[in-house]
């Protein structure tokens, strides 16, 4: 008899392979006293311990193949740069000689101080990058405790076509399962933002994630099948479905190799409708993923990037020096900059705060109230985003507004800046259109003001869906709860749109809803033009988009917008996806 278990599908695709169960152990860090004519021994130690660690990165580095996508590599590169950061290399020192203790205790303490400024982040992408903290002191960690796993770089070389459950993997795991050829992985914990779950997205290697206790169901070598897109693993399987899953798999693959005869035809309808597929980039290596899917453009380009891991921030030269890269990479396609988008944690820059924790930063000082607050943080990037419109086509978007008074003020502050701008005789495009994320119920409600007074607006459905549904969509307890067909999201997505349309004015999605394909259809039937996503992801949506009547949509998504029954909700879905 067949056993089932599910989890949380994070990365799309079909895997039929033996199970290897890697089991690493709970690290156990215990603090003991160092005599004070050993704590320079113990420093030394330390040094050691990186030394290692950085050696173990730099080798996991040299291995992936030279055309691996930009995003990928980033990740690794961003642990190895973790290793020359000072919070990480010189704080721990510190500690050990200030409280005479032992490295892997100091280490410790850091590694709490630095998680707890992420984990009080608002923003679910920003708080998941305490994910490569907890990775990087963990190899660390490993390397002092003498708790080495097998081998050093983390996989071992003879899982190909294997599946791998883990309590946890790294990003360095998941690019070197690429290198090699295990078919798929399923851990206990994480989740769908995480950065190995965003790896494995962009290897499209089967994955995941939430499936407690896997590790005692399931038996080392036994065959298993991994569905990615429904989070089901399935074990002890019969022959015919065996047999079904083995179709679906070479299904996907004759797929993949359609679509990436996409990437140069323009997104559009059957019913000759021409829609926008832009791409959501952090960091200039990201444009090369753009260029490479097709995608027209940067519908969301973070900047929070610039801010951390800092003690100063970024001045004004600065930021147009990286906006001016990213222009220039991009040769002439636009750029959508959003304004800083951190939160009320703002310890990366502890000067502009007011040095107090909030108690609930999701509802607190964050994103445009903040820069509002502390007008010397946000006048800068201002200054450099109008600048940057003078070197290419470039938008301005403004996270997070909720009422009439924030768009008011950041207006004005805009014809302030241009003002001075004119005045100190520098250029910039004074047609550059500025817009507003709407991911905060108050303004979907309220989008027909915002469209009025905005160039654009653009729906952030990962905090519109999580600020309506009063669920943290990254805490293991209560995601199951984050739906994006709840009935009240659904209106309120549709009420933006119409409010757009109404202003006549662009409406575009950048959410990760934006690059679901199983709701693209819905979008368009619901009035989307302008989507924005994860580069991985564009191809498999325009191919849907090409292959869908937005007439034949409407009635079905109007029906839809008039139901409340989950289970007849999802029979309309399906409905909508097939026709």
């Amino acid at each position: 008899m067949s056993v089932q278990l599910t989890g949380i599908g994070v990365s799309r695709g079909i895997a039929i392979g033996k199970a290897h169960i890697l089991q690493r152990g709970d690290l156990e860090v215990l603090e003991y006293s160092i005599p004070a004519h050993l704590i320079d021994d113990e420093i030394q130690r330390f040094r050691r311990a990186l030394e290692i660690a950085r050696g173990q990165l730099s080798a996991i580095r040299s291995r992936i193949p030279p055309n691996t996508r930009a995003d990928i590599v980033e990740f690794i590169d961003a642990h190895i740069l973790m290793l020359e950061d000072s919070t990480l290399t010189v704080a721990p020192e510190h500690l050990i000689v200030h409280h005479q203790c032992n490295a892997e205790w100091a280490l410790k303490l850091q590694r709490d101080a630095l998680v707890s400024v992420f984990e009080a982040m608002d923003d679910a992408y920003l708080r998941m990058r305490k994910d490569d903290i907890d990775h990087v002191v963990t190899r660390i960690q490993r390397t002092l405790i003498n708790q080495h796993h097998e081998p050093e770089d983390g996989v071992d070389a003879r899982l190909s076509d294997h599946i791998l459950l883990a309590d946890e993997l790294t990003p360095a795991d998941a690019v070197l399962m690429q290198h090699q050829g295990v078919a798929a992985f399923v851990t206990e914990y994480g989740g769908p933002l995480s950065h190995t779950a965003i790896i494995a997205r962009s290897l499209r290697i089967p994955a995941i994630v939430g499936v407690r206790n896997i590790r005692r169901f399931l038996k080392d070598e036994e065959l298993i099948i991994v569905d990615g897109q429904r989070g089901v693993i399935i074990a002890d399987a019969d022959q015919r479905t065996l047999d079904y899953y083995h179709e679906l798999a070479e299904k996907e693959q004759r797929q993949q190799r359609a679509l990436r005869k996409l990437k140069g035809a323009p997104a559009i309808t059957s019913d000759d409708q021409l829609i926008e597929l832009q791409a959501n980039i952090e960091l200039l290596d990201d444009v090369t993923a753009v260029l490479a899917s097709g995608a027209t453009g940067v519908g969301l380009y973070r900047t929070e990037f610039l801010y951390m891991n800092r003690e100063d921030t970024p001045d004004e030269t600065e930021q147009l020096k990286c906006y001016a890269e990213v222009i220039k990479k991009l040769h002439g396609l636009p750029l959508t900059i959003r304004t800083l988008d951190l939160g009320a944690d703002k310890e990366v820059d502890s000067g502009h705060t007011s040095g107090r924790m909030a108690t609930n930063p999701a509802l607190g000082l964050r994103a445009i109230r903040l820069c509002l607050r502390n007008l010397s943080l946000f006048r800068p990037q201002l200054r450099a985003i109008l600048r940057a419109s003078a070197l290419g086509p470039v938008k301005l978007m403004v996270p997070m507004l909720s009422n009439s008074q924030e768009l008011m003020q950041v207006l004005e502050l805009i014809t302030e800046t241009r003002r001075d701008l004119e005045r100190d005789g520098l250029a910039f495009d004074p047609d550059m259109p500025v817009g507003g994320m709407i991911e905060v119920p108050a303004a979907a409600l309220s989008a027909d003001f915002f469209a009025a007074h905005l160039d654009f607006l653009s729906i952030g459905t990962n905090d519109l869906i999580q600020y309506t549904l009063a669920i943290d969509r990254i805490d293991d307890e209560v995601n199951y709860l984050y739906d994006p067909m709840h009935p009240a999201v659904l209106q309120l997505i549709h009420r933006v749109i119409v409010a757009g349309a109404n202003a006549d004015i662009p409406v575009s999605m950048c959410g990760e809803m934006a690059g679901d394909p199983q709701y693209t259809r819905l979008l368009l039937g619901l009035g989307l033009r302008n989507f924005s996503m994860l580069p991985s992801t564009l191809l498999e949506v325009k191919s849907i988009i090409t292959r869908s009547d937005t007439k034949r949509l409407r009635p079905l998504t109007e029906e839809l917008l008039l139901e409340y029954e989950p289970t007849r909700i999802g029979k309309l879905l399906e409905r909508i996806a097939t026709i």
